[in-house]
């Protein structure tokens, strides 16, 4: 007589670091029921509704497959999602809006959601010294952002965002010795070791004239905008982008790049 097959159970449980871009300790955790369960309460605060096939449907699939398998149990949350809390936040740019997604302080999730290129959009635009009547460019993009936050300091968000930006506007990985991308690190770690900022290199002496400066340049695309937005925030202690600052104002420009139907 035969025996009916019992379906088989995962032999290894579903972790941070199989479903989602983290590093380090939370990579290696087991998503828990309750980890889920808190990202399913953070998106319907922000979003009213869970999003569908979002960061909580995927989190709740794997913990119910964790489940499955006898890894964890109903009511079990992962340690750094209990220390370092599971939350969205939004942050409104010229010409869209970021949503973000954390687990343990770090980013499993970010969606950019265009705003209309309304008269107030325009206003931004111009305040960024944006060209609304054009295509606006990666270099051109880089150069907005001396106009807004010029006087800023460098630091590591900012060289990361500039590193993105030039990688993207070459098509290449190879960062050009003496290119923006190359002074931004250097000026970054040179700021690192002074304490006063009126001594500390600027954006202005990095992003002046990047247009030039650049081993290529291309029209700005979500894409774009979306991997120098995650490198700046990825960097930040904060984990949020400088108001005005290189982000901004590849967002700004991607997002009327878009409007314009370029």
């Amino acid at each position: 007589m035969s025996q009916q097959e019992q379906p088989s159970r995962p032999q290894e449980p579903v972790k941070y670091g199989d479903v989602f871009q983290v590093s380090g300790e939370l990579a290696d955790k087991t998503i828990a029921p309750e980890d889920a369960s808190m990202m399913q309460a953070a998106e319907t605060r922000v979003f009213g509704h869970t999003q569908k096939g979002g960061v909580a449907a995927v989190m709740q699939s794997a913990a119910t497959a964790n489940k499955q398998g006898g890894f964890v149990h109903s009511g079990d949350t992962t340690d750094l999602a209990a220390e370092k809390s599971v939350t969205v936040a939004q942050t409104d740019v010229p010409g869209a809006r970021v949503t973000t997604e954390f687990v343990g302080g770090q980013v499993v999730g970010q969606y950019i959601e265009p705003k209309p290129v309304t008269a107030v959009a325009a206003m931004d635009a111009e305040a960024l010294g944006l060209n609304l009547q054009s295509a606006i460019t990666i270099g051109e993009a880089l150069e907005a952002a001396v106009q807004t936050a010029g006087n800023k300091p460098v630091d590591q968000s900012d060289a990361a965002a500039i590193q993105a930006a030039e990688v993207r506007a070459s098509g290449t990985n190879v960062i050009a010795p003496g290119g923006i991308a190359a002074s931004a690190q250097s000026a970054a770690n040179h700021n690192a070791t002074i304490d006063r900022d009126e001594d500390k290199i600027k954006l202005v002496d990095v992003l002046a004239g990047a247009t030039g400066k650049l081993p290529a340049d291309k029209v700005v695309t979500r894409q774009d905008a979306e991997g120098v937005l995650s490198a700046e925030r990825r960097n930040n202690l904060s984990l949020s982008i400088h108001p005005g600052g290189v982000a901004a104002s590849v967002i700004a420009a991607a997002n009327l790049n878009e409007k314009s139907e370029i």
